[in-house]
Parts: C-alpha cells; sequence; structure tokens
C-alpha cells in the first residue's frame, strides 16, 4: 500500500464516505489518484464495493494506533527574550491558552494519554501537568548544554507509533489522529530559507542547499514502530559524538540527503511557530505574557507603546548576561538582561557609579537607562562595529594604546575591585562544595602567596576594567574615523590598571610569547622586569579567579568549554613562571 492509498483508506476508515471529489478536497490528492487508489484498495480487500473498510482494514488500522506523545519543552527558548526571562516557551499563552496545555487537550481530544514531557529550563513551572492532565516529566539536566537530540534520546525508549511535538506550536486544527498509517514529519507550503528540506513530487523531503530555500519545517512528526526503531539506533551513534551537541533531533531522520519519514504539509496561515516576542504579539496582542518587565522598562526609558517597540532580535548569550537587539523609531538599541546568578556576583550599584564617572569622555557606548538595583540596561546601537582580533597585532597594539590612555586618565570612583576578596566570594558561592580540580587547595595556596609581591608593586590605584578583554574593545566609524569604544564595565573599580593586561591575555588564550607581545604593545618604552613579574603574577590570579567563577556558573547549568579549563592553567602555569622569573631576578641582584 503506498501513500497515497493510505490516505485514502485512513478518510474512509474515519470519516463518513461521501463521494471521490469530497476524498480529493480532504486527501489533497487528484481526483485520478482517488479513483486508482479505491481500486487498489478494493482488490487488495480493504474496502469493500460499498466504500466501507473490511476486517482487514479494522486489524490493519489497529496495528497502526497511535500510542504516545512526547513534547520537547527542555530549552531556553532564547528567541522568545525578554519573555522567556520570566515563563518558559511552553507556557506562553494564545488566546487565554498555554500552548503546551492546547497541545495536550488535542491529544487527548484523539484518545492519546500517554504524553511524556522533556524539561529542562524552569522544569519547575511544567509541575502542575502532572496533576492536571496525568502527563509524566522527564528532566533534561543537559539542556544548556545540548540541543534537543538529547531531549528525545533520554524517551527513546517510548518511540513507536509515537508524535514528537516542539511545545511552541499553535495550530488552529487538532493535527493528531487516533490512527496514523505511516511515519512523516509536518512542514507548511510556505517557502522558507531557513529550511533546509523541500518536498519532492513524490512527496519525500530532500536536504536542499544552504543558498535554496525550502518547506517551512514546523517541527511535528510521527514515527511507526518500525521507523522509531531506525531513529533510535541513529540517535544513539549521533549522542556519542560531541560535534552532535549543539544538533536538533530531526538529523537522526537522514539517510543520505533525504528524510526517511514522508512530508505532511500543512497550509501556512493554520499553524504557528511561537519563536519571537513578535511573533506571540502578532498572533494574540492580549496575550499576558507580552506584559514583561523588560518591555515596560524601555516603554518609560524611551517615553514609547510596546508597538513601537520592533524587529527584536536576540544576541549571542554571553557569559554574564542576555541582551537583545531591537528597533524604535527608527534607531536601534541594545538592552541587557542579567543573566543566571548575576545578581550574586555584580553589584549594580557600583556598576552605575562607574558610568556616572565615565560619562560624557567617549570612552563606552552611549548608555540611555541603567538600574542600578536589577542591572537592565540600554544602550544605543552602534553600527558597523567590529571587535578586536586578538591574533591581529596591529588590533592589539590599537587596544593597548587606547587602554593605557583610559588609565592615565586616572578616574576615581569609590569601590575597589580586589581580586583576592573576590577570589574568596566565588569559592564561597560553591555553597561548601569541592572544587572539580583535585589539587585546587595546593593551587590556591601558590596563587595567594604571590600576593606580597603584588602589594610591594602596586604604584597606583585608578579606575580599571577588570573585564578588558578583546570582545569588549569595538572598533566603530565616527565622523569617518575608526574609533574605540570599550564596553561591559560591570566588574569595573579601583586596581592596579596592568591587571587589565593579564585579562586581555589570559580571555585570549595567549601563550608566554604572546603575552610578552601584549605587555609591550601596551609599554612601548619597555617594560621593567619587576613589572613584568607583576603581572605574570596578575595572570595567575586572574586565572583562578575566573576559574573559581566558571565554577559558580556551572553549576547554574552555563558551560564555557575549553575557557573554564585554561583559566585554571593560567593560575598554575604562571604562578611557576612567576617563581622562576623571581628567582632570576634575584640572582641578577646577588650577582651586582
Amino acid at each position: 500500500m503506498n501513500k497515497q492509498e493510505k490516505d485514502i483508506l485512513n478518510k474512509l476508515f474515519t470519516e463518513p464516505y461521501v463521494n471521490q471529489r469530497a476524498l480529493s478536497e480532504m486527501t489533497g490528492h487528484s481526483l485520478g489518484i482517488v479513483n486508482r487508489s479505491i481500486s487498489q484498495l478494493v482488490k487488495e480487500g480493504y474496502i469493500n464495493e460499498e466504500m466501507h473498510p473490511t476486517l482487514k482494514a479494522k486489524d490493519y488500522f489497529e496495528r497502526h494506533k497511535t500510542q504516545n506523545a512526547i513534547i520537547l519543552a527542555a530549552g531556553f527558548g532564547m528567541r522568545m527574550v525578554p519573555i522567556n526571562m520570566e515563563v518558559p516557551k511552553g507556557l506562553i499563552e494564545v488566546g487565554g491558552e498555554t500552548l503546551i496545555e492546547r497541545i495536550i487537550k488535542q491529544l487527548h481530544e484523539r484518545g492519546i494519554q500517554d504524553i511524556y514531557i522533556v524539561v529542562g529550563f524552569m522544569k519547575e513551572k511544567y509541575e502542575y501537568l502532572i496533576d492536571k492532565y496525568g502527563v509524566e516529566l522527564v528532566v533534561n539536566p543537559e539542556y544548556a548544554k545540548k540541543n534537543n537530540m538529547f531531549s528525545l534520546k533520554l524517551v527513546q525508549q517510548h518511540l513507536a507509533n509515537t508524535y514528537i511535538i516542539p511545545c511552541d506550536i499553535w495550530c488552529d486544527f487538532n493535527p493528531f489522529n487516533k490512527y496514523e498509517l505511516y511515519s512523516w514529519y509536518m512542514v507548511t507550503n510556505r517557502m522558507d530559507d531557513s529550511s533546509s528540506v523541500k518536498v519532492n513530487r513524490n512527496m519525500e523531503l530532500i536536504m536542499i542547499p544552504k543558498e535554496d530555500v525550502g518547506n517551512s519545517m514546523v517541527g511535528i512528526a510521527y514515527l511507526t514502530e518500525d521507523t522509531a526503531k531506525i531513529v533510535c539506533h541513529t540517535l544513539e551513534l549521533l549522542c556519542e559524538d560531541k560535534g552532535n551537541d549543539n544538533e536538533f533531533w530531526e538529523k537522526a531522520l537522514y539517510i543520505k540527503k533525504k528524510m526517511i519519514v514522508a512530508a505532511r504539509v500543512v497550509q501556512n496561515d493554520r499553524v504557528v511557530e511561537i519563536n519571537t516576542y513578535e511573533q506571540l504579539r502578532e498572533i494574540d496582542e492580549n496575550s499576558d505574557q507580552l506584559k514583561v518587565e523588560a518591555i515596560d522598562v524601555i516603554c518609560n526609558a524611551l517615553k514609547v507603546t510596546p508597538k513601537d517597540i520592533q524587529d527584536i532580535t536576540v544576541l549571542k548569550k554571553g557569559m554574564t548576561n542576555r541582551s537583545f537587539l531591537f528597533s524604535c523609531k527608527e534607531k536601534k538599541y541594545i538592552m541587557r538582561i542579567p543573566g543566571e546568578g548575576t545578581d550574586e556576583l555584580i553589584d549594580r550599584k557600583q556598576e552605575a557609579c562607574v558610568y556616572k564617572a565615565i560619562d560624557n569622555k567617549n570612552i563606552c557606548d552611549n548608555i540611555v537607562y541603567i538600574n542600578p538595583q536589577n542591572g537592565y540596561k540600554i544602550t544605543e546601537f552602534l553600527e558597523g562595529v567590529r571587535v578586536c582580533n586578538p591574533v591581529d597585532i596591529k588590533d592589539v597594539k590599537l587596544c593597548m594604546k587606547y587602554l593605557r590612555e583610559f588609565h592615565e586618565m586616572k578616574i576615581k570612583v569609590e569601590h575597589e575591585f580586589d581580586m583576592f576578596s573576590k577570589l574568596e566570594f566565588y569559592e564561597d558561592l560553591w555553597e561548601g562544595n569541592p572544587s572539580v580540580y583535585s589539587d585546587y587547595k595546593q593551587t590556591k595556596e601558590n596563587v595567594l602567596s604571590l600576593k606580597a609581591y603584588i602589594d610591594q608593586h602596586v604604584e597606583e590605584k585608578v579606575l580599571t576594567h577588570i573585564d578588558a578583554v578583546s570582545d569588549n574593545f569595538l572598533f566603530v566609524k565616527i565622523d569617518g574615523k575608526e574609533q574605540i569604544r570599550l564596553i561591559d564595565w560591570e566588574y569595573a573599580g579601583m586596581q592596579d590598571p596592568h591587571v587589565d593586561i593579564a585579562m586581555f591575555g589570559i580571555y585570549s588564550l595567549y601563550n608566554k610569547e604572546k603575552m610578552d607581545q601584549l605587555i609591550d604593545a601596551y609599554f612601548v618604552e619597555g617594560c621593567c622586569k619587576e613589572v613584568r613579574i607583576k603581572i605574570y603574577c596578575y595572570i595567575a590570579v586572574c586565572g583562578l579567579l575566573w576559574s573559581n567563577w566558571c565554577e559558580y556558573k556551572s553549576k547554574l547549568g552555563v558551560e564555557f568549554g575549553e575557557y573554564s579549563l585554561k583559566q585554571y592553567r593560567y593560575a598554575k602555569e604562571y604562578y611557576r613562571i612567576a617563581q622562576m622569573e623571581l628567582e632570576d631576578l634575584d640572582n641578577e641582584k646577588r650577582r651586582q
């Protein structure tokens, strides 16, 4: 039985027969295909001459009864910023009904009661569904590190005659059925340049080149028992490779350049994947989720209405914050929303004092609004900027020149960034848990021993950026000339300005040769040995400082890959380098 015959049989089994033309309209197949399919179904004994399904058909349908459904709801839903700061994407409301509850109700209407929901981000928000609908929650502990391929793998034992459903889908019809005769993946008839597949004449989903446009991918799928076995095997293989950590589960549907399931094409205006604030506003401008604090802040700061806020686009998730770009009255802005655990790490009142101290000095980007209580910040977007390339020595020299000019302004604030107390503070945030590094105690003891030398060689403390990493140096054209702006002053405070040199180097993952080039770029007149050793000491201290910071953030589900390991290595290696250099310095003095 081919796909077209299965479609015709399904309608004859579930809907009262009217005529062939009605079947054509219901299935989307031509009248000729309908007539040929009916003849074949009669011939094979699935229907009789009166168009009624036979016992053979009933037995066939019983074997193809939908068993269960899996709803994928673990991810951050980053594109839903700023809504996702207050509610997970599955609990967004449209027409007074949450997306996930609408899906559950539609499944129940078709007699599908076994529903597994894979949760992660804000998992506690979904707990009420257990009592209200009898669903089972499956927690994905790695939702922050891996994509939904790993969510599906957690429930692969349930895959057999199963619906797989993203939690952010809204359909104006019930897309589910009590019986499904073949495996399929849902797409719409709208062509989308972000899609990776296109429906061919045989209703197959074939991969297309990146530059082509394909059918918009909805994400709802159905897997028969046989197809599910293939998908489970493929999932096992794919999940063994860390290179697939950011892949979507759909990768398990491909064999060579084609999906192993058929296309189910629906009208574009009948299904919506709600990925952004503006998509939600378009479908339901009265949704309670549109009334989020971040939008209220923008309206009050810029004296506008919510409808004036357009083109909301999530920016790359930073180490500390989430930010989004938006347009308002023909100008672009960036809003920063503090990330997980930020309130423990940063004193927002101190940050506001820093911005006040550097205001009107052409040092940073233009701050439109900052809240010293919660850290919300709005800045004007700088067009055509680029960040410093840490492997381009020309860029590095320009940044070090700029950094030194800033330090020589000798700006003062009332608070200090004490690296050694911060090191202890970040460790305290572990709440008594040991470090992940087995030799942490010795490493910390070694680093702390460098404090005496550092204290002896600090000449003057001024406002220091502390987070003076390459990504925070922006090259921007102003009046036709390229200038530098230094952004993100969250950690800034009074400190030895040479700390900023160390911070730039460790973030750029420089080796010792590159570190020395960096120091020479700052000290164009030459750097004495005592100061160079002090900077080596700072590299060790800063490495352990940010290693402790990374350990705290990792406990919140935020990971930094190679960066965190490298920071710990800096603590160990530059302690040894500093010790060797100090011994050489002592020997030189004795020889003199």
